[in-house]
C-alpha cells in the first residue's frame, strides 16, 4: 500500500523497480477487490473518514 503525499518517492516503488527481471522474486499486485476487512475494520475506516471530513469543514454527512 502506498498512501504517501504527491511528490513523495515511495520505498516500495523503488524497490519493485530495482528487484525486477531478479530470478525468484514475484510481484503480486492486487486490487481492492482483493481486500477482505473484517466488519469492524470497516467500521474503523468510515469513522476515520467521517473525522477527516469534519476535520476539513464538510461535516459528517458530506
Amino acid at each position: 500500500q502506498i498512501d504517501l503525499p504527491p511528490n513523495t518517492k515511495s520505498g516500495l516503488v523503488e524497490a519493485l523497480r530495482i528487484l525486477d527481471g531478479v530470478p525468484g522474486i514475484v510481484t503480486v499486485r492486487f486490487n481492492e477487490g482483493d481486500v477482505v476487512r473484517h466488519p469492524l475494520v470497516a467500521e474503523i475506516v468510515k469513522a476515520y473518514d467521517r473525522d477527516g471530513k469534519f476535520a476539513r469543514g464538510l461535516g459528517a454527512e458530506s
